[in-house]
């Protein structure tokens, strides 16, 4: 085959296994090395020590295989459709709650009695399901194998490397050079017709494959990402500061959570949808069609107060074969005791405001 023959036949390999959207760019360094260089000296990826590490590799394909000539970039999306929510109970003395102007556009509601058990603890949508890693790992091989016996058609196996999150390439950046995408102001990869929710997988081939054309910034003027963070980790439009991120203070940062941004965590329990959920592209992003990623029982939040009394045991058996793994026990306890915290302050909040909304209450009982 051709290299333009080969581009299309990747493609159907990829949707035969099941993923949503694959492109192709040459395997040369990313276009913005400068830019991360100077994200990483400045100290923005926080305690991610690791990503100063194999930093050519992560730069440059050609160093992370050798005879590396395309990089075949994937996208599973993982966007659950809005959650119906428990049937409501009738109450005493109820009163009517206007909308929240911040509510996800999506509007996910619990599927379960979470509202019974205590104080819901948000977990991102990307862990409700099984293991990313996996599900991804999975759907690369068999394209990877596809690749090496293509190879055979040149005399030898084509080399391949399979890269899920955690191999030492920029994933996202590799994305926006194959098309699949661009780069949003929340520094997210966003795909027309599929919003950013998705997850990124990569095969890099020394097989000569044609590059996809570049999709343009589609932003515009929108600035909703960057207003709604509370923790307000966007220094400028396209930057995140990765250590006052929610996600990364939740997941990746092992210490104490500075005191100063704990507030603005409020139910988040594992990771943050927040400028997803605001994004415009993300309103009418299709559902996923994974079976894998069905949300499980931990989705699409924990109890706070239970999490905080799991036993190691306990925490294996819950989160067993999901990404929500990726914190260990003492950083969800740690967690969860921030979501207590803002929960015990938006109630004494609420109840002080009430009060001084009627004043007249107390003297009536």
């Amino acid at each position: 085959m051709t290299p333009i023959e080969r581009n299309a036949w990747v493609k159907r390999l990829a949707a035969d296994v099941g993923l949503d959207r694959c492109g192709v760019s040459r395997a040369a360094p990313v276009a913005r090395g400068d830019y991360v260089r100077q994200w990483l000296e400045a100290g923005r990826a926080g305690s991610m020590h690791y990503l100063h590490r194999f930093l050519r590799q992560r730069l440059d394909p050609c160093t992370f295989l050798e005879g590396a000539a395309s990089v075949v970039m994937v996208a599973l999306n993982h966007h659950q459709p809005p959650l119906k929510p428990p049937p409501s109970r009738a109450e005493d003395c109820s009163v009517a709650r206007s909308p929240d102007p911040h509510a996800p556009l999506s509007g996910q509601s619990p599927p379960r009695s979470e509202r019974e058990q205590g104080v819901p603890g948000r977990i991102a949508m990307y862990a409700w399901g099984e293991d990313y890693h996996d599900v991804m790992k999975r759907k690369l091989a068999l394209i990877a194998e596809s690749l090496r016996e293509e190879g055979l058609a040149d005399g030898r196996p084509a080399a391949v490397k399979i890269c899920v999150d955690t191999a030492p390439l920029l994933e996202r950046e590799f994305a926006a050079a194959a098309g699949l995408g661009w780069i949003g102001k929340n520094t997210l990869v966003l795909a027309p017709g599929l919003g950013s929710m998705f997850f990124l997988g990569a095969v890099v081939t020394s097989l000569e494959i044609a590059a996809d054309p570049l999709i343009p910034d589609h932003c515009g003027t929108c600035r909703r990402c960057l207003d709604a963070c509370p923790t307000q980790a966007f220094p400028a439009p396209y930057q995140m500061d990765a250590s006052r991120c929610i996600s990364y203070l939740t997941i990746e940062h092992r210490g104490a959570i500075p005191d100063e941004l704990r507030s603005g965590i409020g139910e988040w329990l594992f990771g943050c949808d927040i400028c997803q959920e605001v994004c415009p592209f993300n309103r009418d992003a299709p559902p996923t069609r994974e079976p894998a990623f069905a949300p499980r029982s931990h989705a699409p939040t924990l109890d706070a107060q239970r999490v905080l009394e799991w036993t190691p045991p306990q925490y294996q058996e819950a989160l067993r074969g999901t990404a929500v793994r990726r914190a260990k026990l003492d950083m969800l306890q740690r967690n969860a005791s921030i979501v207590l915290a803002n929960q015990a302050s938006a109630a004494q909040q609420a109840d002080s405001a009430a009060a001084a909304a009627s004043p007249g209450c107390a003297s009536d009982r």
